[in-house]
């Protein structure tokens, strides 16, 4: 990609420049080294049109024909795997060996639904009336308006915009502001496969504008949202205005529970990945560790002296476990979650500063932090902070680690790790929470559905369920006894 150019949007088959640019941040060290042009709700406007004009065409190809469509994007997408790492790197700040992780998930998800929708779908019923048929089919929603956050920009314009077009859909696209440059190169690809003009169009700029436009345009059948939940209730506001069908993957504050009887060093091992991974920038981070008092201060020392030991670099270096955050603004936010901690008493155990010195100046990196002696009505236990701060709990029973784990607003995700596995099913079957893990946490399968309870979300992404959340159900009755009803004399 070449960065010396202003990245544009395509609208209608064609790129699209604007009046206004924004610049792009490389978080590693503050400074610009990418400018794209920032969109309108005109833009949305002139987005939805094209993709109104296409929806016809693209709803009547055959599956062989999308399928092909969605194979040969995920070719693309193989071939260019190091560029568009590269790019999620540079943009977002994570490890380049994330990134070409979230690149390997984007080309599976394109292949998972091209290679889906040709299979099985809708059913057939025996009615009380032996001369009817009745059936269902499902079929394609129509204008689809989809909104990705920047803490996986590929991988998530993958998720949303592989099921939509494998099920006959259109698409009016909007990356976040901050991270847009892999979507820009996604629709290269696009392009470079020979998807028809109009069917997935790429309207760039803030949520406030473009965004809001999305949310409240009345012609946008289905609006698909990944981000915060105070975001996902403001669409779902604007949203009934025309009855949209939604998709909603909010936040989460997402318990990992460890019990005495699992191996030590294993368990810290995976409590480590589930909230440090990607910078604690995902929604589903394990960030409240709940331990049993058995091993709570032997876990905890050991814990502290792994986060410590944590290689923080440039993305782009070699051997960088863990990057910076994505931007000054949320920098700041979580560090002024980690005073909040500090002040309501809990035991900051490590972490719990930005690093500034030499070649850190600039970025924006903070330290693994790790909050012990954690209560349940803190703000660290509370909220989700999206960054690097792990809050920490003790349970004695059994039911005291699911009452902790059950109180918070949301439920996206959860671990447990004890080698009881009787005992493992039981509490993760009693955990409200969509997305468990047992002995576990984070693995992500493109077969799998994806979503959670409570205020973390509504409908489900990925899996069967993905793509079903992109059609609507038609029920078909065939008489095959055609005549007269002869219910009025």
């Amino acid at each position: 990609m070449d960065f010396s150019k202003i990245g544009r949007m395509f609208i209608g088959g064609k790129w699209v420049s604007s009046n206004n640019t924004r610049e792009i941040i490389n978080p590693s060290n503050g400074k610009v080294f990418a400018k794209v042009y920032e969109g309108s709700p005109q833009d949305v406007k002139l987005s939805v049109k094209a993709a109104k004009e296409a929806f016809a065409q693209w709803s009547a190809a055959s599956v062989t024909y999308r399928a092909d469509m969605l194979f040969k994007i995920a070719d693309l997408i193989e071939k260019n795997s190091r560029e568009l790492a590269e790019i999620d790197t540079l943009n977002n700040g994570k490890p380049l060996r994330d990134s070409l992780g979230d690149v390997a998930d984007s080309v599976s998800c394109f292949r998972y639904y091209a290679g889906l929708i040709d299979k099985p779908l809708g059913q057939v019923y025996n009615v009380a009336d032996p001369n009817t048929q009745s059936i269902v089919v499902r079929e394609p929603i129509g204008v689809c308006g989809q909104i990705t956050p920047w803490n996986y920009p590929l991988m998530m314009a993958s998720w949303k915009l592989a099921p939509c077009l494998a099920a006959g859909n259109v698409s009016v696209f909007k990356p976040s502001e901050l991270t847009p440059l892999s979507a820009i190169r996604l629709f290269e690809i696009f392009e470079e496969a020979g998807l028809p003009a109009g069917v997935a169009n790429l309207a760039m700029g803030a949520g406030n504008t473009v965004g809001r436009e999305i949310s409240e345009n009345l012609e946008i059948d289905k609006v698909a949202f990944t981000g915060g939940t105070v975001t996902g209730r403001n669409i779902m506001r604007s949203a009934a205005e025309n009855m949209k069908n939604i998709s909603l993957e909010l936040g989460g504050k997402s318990p990992c529970i460890v019990f005495d009887d699992y191996d030590l060093d294993t368990a810290i091992d995976w409590a480590l990945f589930a909230i440090f991974c990607n910078q604690g920038e995902v929604c589903s981070a394990g960030s409240r560790l709940i331990l049993q008092d058995t091993i709570y201060d032997k876990f905890l020392d050991a814990l502290a002296k792994r986060a410590a030991a944590i290689k923080i670099a440039d993305g782009m270096q070699e051997g960088a476990e863990m990057g910076p955050l994505v931007s000054k603004e949320h920098l700041d936010k979580v560090l002024s979650y980690i005073e909040t901690g500090k002040k309501e008493g809990a035991r900051l155990v490590c972490g719990g500063f930005r690093i500034t010195e030499g070649s850190f100046a600039d970025g924006f990196f903070v330290a693994p932090t790790v909050f012990a002696d954690c209560k349940p009505d803190m703000k660290i236990v509370q909220d989700e902070i999206f960054g690097p701060v792990l809050a920490v709990q003790k349970f004695h029973t059994q039911q005291e680690a699911i009452d902790l784990a059950n109180n918070t607003k949301y439920g996206l995700a959860a671990g447990v790790f004890s080698n009881d596995i009787t005992r493992a099913l039981k509490v993760i079957k009693a955990v409200r929470a969509g997305i468990t893990w047992v002995n576990s946490y984070h693995p992500t399968f493109a077969q799998a559905p994806w979503g959670g309870f409570k205020q973390s979300g509504i409908g489900r992404e990925l899996g069967t369920f993905g793509l079903d959340e992109y059609t609507e159900v038609k029920q078909i009755n065939i008489n095959l006894a055609p005549g007269k009803v002869g219910w009025f004399a």
